[in-house]
């Protein structure tokens, strides 16, 4: 049997030796070591041989089953240089070749508006919060002093749920939130941006749309607080020369209530078929937070006063943009978007 061993070693040894890649290597691998193989099954004869045969035997199988695997692992790592050298040859790169331009992404528009909103009104001291988009009616019209048969409630005009929630149709529902999540009903100043959500879809206007609410809460607070705020904002949004012109108007959550024009983009107040040669656009609601608002989320309205104010981010972006379809924003063309890269915002943009 020990000439046997000896045999079938150097056997294994040569074609090892002579193999010429890893799937023949590994093919000796099976053939002697393997759980059918050579070697392995002569250490299941061991059984049959005497006592005395038996550990000779056994340390001379041992031993050849190393070397054969020890010759094995060094001709492997011989073969595995030898492929990836000619795979280096085959794959040979010219490093000199200029490499192809990688595409880059560009922000989308609104994100680009509500970023600098943010940042604006961070840097003055407010804070940015949010609330959830699926509301109830209570804090959507009822904590906002909007009485049961306002038009807003019309089923035309939101999109209901339940009786009881519905998405919201303005980010002013958070004001409620913030001023009662308030115990100690200290000053409050903030911006809420967001989705909202109302029964509208043509070249103005969104089913979904996003807007930013602003609301200030403190003593002492005057139209003149907002009307200074509002025009840091809009200078900042839409360049110094922007002029506004406050219009009364009716806010259920606001009294005395505005709306606020901005000089036409398109003509700089000179007037032109965007603003039907008025030189104006409607661009936010705002006002003086009302007394029974004030008083149906915890705040005394006899020592506190305050002031709110919304802008839809997708108008803010199309007067920033000079954009006249609002549809643009949310098809998703790559054609449209691409404009808006990373280099300059004061690039000009075509449609």
């Amino acid at each position: 049997m020990k000439e046997q061993i000896s045999q079938i070693q150097k056997e294994a040894l040569e074609n090892v030796e002579n193999s010429k890649d890893l799937k023949e290597l590994n093919d000796i691998r099976v053939k002697y070591l393997g759980k059918k193989g050579e070697l392995t099954l002569l250490l299941r004869q061991m059984g049959s041989l005497s006592a005395e045969e038996r550990p000779v035997m056994g340390a001379a199988v041992n031993t050849a089953k190393q070397e054969v695997e020890d010759k094995i692992q060094e001709k492997e790592e011989t073969l595995r240089k030898l492929e990836l050298a000619q795979k280096l040859e085959n794959e040979d790169i010219d490093i000199t070749l200029p490499s192809q331009k990688i595409k880059r992404g560009s922000k989308h528009p609104l994100n680009r508006v509500i970023e600098e909103v943010e940042d604006l009104f961070v840097s003055m001291g407010y804070d940015v919060v949010s609330g959830p988009e699926l509301e109830t009616d209570e804090y959507c019209f009822e904590r906002l002093n909007l009485p049961k048969g306002h038009p807003a409630r019309d089923m035309q005009d939101s999109f209901y749920i339940t009786p009881d929630y519905l998405l919201r149709t303005q980010t002013s529902a958070v004001q409620a939130r913030t001023m009662m999540s308030n115990e100690e009903k200290t000053p409050i100043r903030v911006i809420v941006p967001g989705k909202t959500f109302r029964r509208e879809d043509d070249a103005t206007h969104s089913h979904q749309f996003n807007q930013v609410e602003g609301l200030v809460v403190d003593k002492n607070i005057s139209l003149a607080d907002l009307k200074g705020t509002l025009e840091v904002f809009m200078k900042k949004m839409l360049g110094q020369n922007t002029e506004l012109r406050f219009r009364p108007s009716y806010f259920p959550f606001t009294e005395p209530s505005y709306e606020v024009d901005v000089t036409c983009f398109k003509c700089g107040g000179k007037g032109c078929n965007l603003c039907k040669q008025t030189g104006w656009i409607e661009l936010l609601g705002s006002g003086i937070v009302h007394p029974n608002v004030l008083k149906m989320n915890g705040y005394d309205p006899e020592k506190y006063s305050g002031f709110a104010f919304g802008v839809g981010l997708d108008r803010l972006a199309m007067f920033k943009y000079g954009i006249t379809d609002i549809r643009l924003l949310y098809q998703n063309d790559v054609r449209f978007l691409k404009q808006f890269d990373r280099k300059d915002e004061e690039n000009e943009i075509k449609y």
